[in-house]
Formats: structure tokens, sequence, C-alpha cells
């Protein structure tokens, strides 16, 4: 017998709602769902606060694998440890815990290296299943099973996700609605400009998209001391919503008196920005922060999430000859579970900003106007808070 709460569920499956992407680009649908319980290195978490990031939205839309259907989406959260399954000895019942989609082993030569935060062991792909067993712990009530979305699935009321994936807070600290950011958005700005470039302070950065993470990037840039932190946008709105963010100048990529934007950030910097970062996810836009940053030292990362087979085309030449570097870069280059206690040290203690990210908030009822808010570009993040259990 299934139970609702999680009160005696322990090994048994949970009956609860969960919102269920069944064909692309259709409203979710709020349903009654099966949550199997964890297996071995698995936690089953119920989940508090979830919110809406822009890869949710693109695999709400695509029509063609990766995506599959029925999923459940979603990806940032926060919650509490409903139960552990065999051989978890990181996390108990009862803890806050920050799911994440990128893995964090702490056994393989990457996770112990400095040098990279991609997970050797439980490498980084979208897989409908759970990553070890390839397998879903999610059925409906007809039996059919629900797939899984970046290891995390957090649009349902409890989601079982592998413990390299989740990362233990500090019980002293209050779990806040703006926290489950740092299961991706913010900590992939932030980081990278923390942890990937290494901003100095002193330096120019310029942020080509404005969105949530090119927001965070500027956030990040201005706890590393940056002197100049110019946004490059279409939307000229944006600039007076990235002041608060750190934001000093503002470049128009689609007005710029016959001038590329690159011509602009040039002149401006007198030779370039010391670090750029593509946060749009189009080749071009790659191109164009490339041709942006300073000979010598300029450095260029990527983290918009550009469309399957697209290419970025830099002359040879260029590379050979102008000392600039071009690196891409998952979750801002952090450890999730060493650099996320880091970033919500810092936010506790009102250095970090996350709570000016949360511009909306629904129930989960209305899980469905947090598509329709970012599709119609009106909200940076959008705080889904889960029914009282």
């Amino acid at each position: 017998m299934a139970e609702k709460l999680s009160g005696g569920s322990r090994g048994k499956p949970i009956r609860c709602k969960a919102a269920v992407c069944r064909k692309p680009s259709e409203p979710l649908v709020i349903e009654e769902i099966m949550v199997a319980p964890p297996m071995p290195h698995e936690v089953r978490v119920r989940i508090i606060y979830t919110s809406l990031c822009h890869s949710d939205l693109t695999f709400w839309k695509m029509k063609d694998f990766p995506a599959i259907f029925p999923r459940i989406l979603g990806h940032e959260a926060i919650g509490v440890v409903e139960s552990v399954g065999e051989d978890v000895n990181e996390v108990s019942e009862g803890d806050t815990v920050i799911p994440t989609f990128m893995a964090d082993c702490g056994e393989c030569g990457d996770c112990n290296s400095a040098k990279s935060n991609l997970c050797s062991k439980l490498p980084f792909k979208v897989s409908p299943f759970m990553p070890r067993y390839e397998t879903s712990r999610f059925t409906d009530l007809n039996g059919e099973a629900l797939y899984h979305f970046l290891s995390v699935s957090s649009f349902t009321e409890y989601t079982v996700v592998d413990i390299a994936h989740v990362t233990k807070i500090d019980s002293g600290i209050p779990l806040t609605k703006a926290a489950g950011l740092l299961s991706c958005g913010v900590s992939t700005g932030v980081g990278a400009a923390w942890r990937t470039a290494n901003v100095e302070p002193g330096s120019t950065v310029a942020i080509f998209g404005l969105g949530s993470i090119g927001l965070a990037v500027a956030e990040g840039a201005r706890l590393c001391g940056a002197s100049r932190i110019i946004g490059v946008d279409v939307n000229e709105d944006k600039f007076e919503v990235g002041k608060k963010f750190g934001l000093t100048d503002f470049v128009n990529a689609s007005n710029s008196e016959n001038k590329s934007a690159s011509e602009v950030i040039i002149e401006m910097t007198d030779g370039g920005a010391d670090y750029c970062f593509e946060c749009v996810g189009m080749a071009s836009v790659v191109q164009e922060a490339y041709a942006s940053c300073r000979k010598g030292w300029g450095k260029t990362i990527v983290l918009g999430v550009d469309r399957p087979g697209s290419q970025v085309s830099i002359p040879a030449n260029d590379i050979l000859c102008t000392g600039k570097s071009l690196m891409g870069v998952l979750f801002g280059g952090l450890k999730p579970k060493s650099d996320i206690p880091i970033l919500l040290n810092r936010y506790i203690n009102m250095e970090l900003q996350l709570d000016e990210f949360v511009t909306h908030e629904v129930t989960f009822e209305d899980i469905n106007k947090a598509f329709d808010l970012l599709v119609e570009g009106k909200c940076l993040r959008c705080v889904i808070c889960m029914n009282d259990q």
C-alpha cells in the first residue's frame, strides 16, 4: 500500500502530485503519480521550493530526442530528505538538501582534481533515467513509466536523486525560496566569473545576454571586484535591471550606430574586455564575444546552450596570433558539494544577492503560469512553492 505522506513511508512507494509534461509545448498536467523508494546510492527528497529554468523551457518545447515524453521536468530546487537507500552516508532523513544536475561523486580523478568539475564516474548527460541504473523511479497511476530530467526532476512533491547529485545544507541555515536557485542558474553564472574565469579585481567584463544567467555572471564579477561590467543585449530595459547586479555599461547589440557590438566594446575599453561571457546560446554570439576580448590575455567563456549541430567559426590565424582563449563550462566550473555551501554562506552573510533574482512566485497548481511568464520574458526566476504536506 502506497503512502501519501512521508511518515511510515520508508522503503515503500509514495503517492503524490507531480506536474507531468506529456506532450511538447502543451501545459503540464498536475496528476497523482507513484514515486518508488530509493535504491542503493539514492535519496528520496520532498521538494519544498522549485523554480523554472530556460533549460526546462527548451526541453518542454523540444520534439525530438533527447526530448522524451511523458517526463517530469525541473532541476532547480531545495528540499528535505524523506528516506535514503543503502550505501548512503552523507545525508539522513530530515536533512535539507539542494539537488544539482552536475554529479560530484567525490571518488573519481576529476572530482578529486581542482582542475575539473566534470565527474567521470557519472558524466553529465540528458538521460531519461537514474544515472546508475538506467531505470525510472516514477510511474503514473496506470503503471506507465514517467521519465526523469537532468537527474533531478523537481516538478513533483517527491523525487529520487542519486547521492552524487545531492548537496547537504547546514541545518542552521534558514530554508529560503531563493536558495534553490543555487541548483543551476545563479551558481552557473556566479561560478563562471568566480571559479572558471577567476575574474580579477579591477578587470573589465563583457556579458552577452542579460537573462538570469548573464545577470548571475554580473553578480559574480561584482563579487570578484571587476571595475567595469558591460552588458550586451537587444533589450535596453535589461540594463536598469542589471544595475543592481553590478552592470556599469550597456551595449545595444541591435542598434550600435552601424558598428558591431565587438567594435563598440573594443573602443570603450581601449582594446577589448579582459573577460567575455556568452550567455545566449548562439554560435554567432560566441564569435562576437571572442572578437570583443582583449588580445594577449582575453578569455571568452561560453555558458549558452545552442541548438544541436551548431558550429562556431573562428579564423585559425586569429587563434594563433591573438593569444586569446575560448572555453565552455558546465555549472560555472563549480563542484556542487564544496562550492554551493560557500555561495549559500555568502548569501546568508548578505554578500551574494539571490532574492533579487526571484521576480515572481506561484503555487504548484499554477506552475503553467511560470512557463507563461518565462516565455513572455516577464521574469528572471519564478519560484514554485509546493503544497504543505
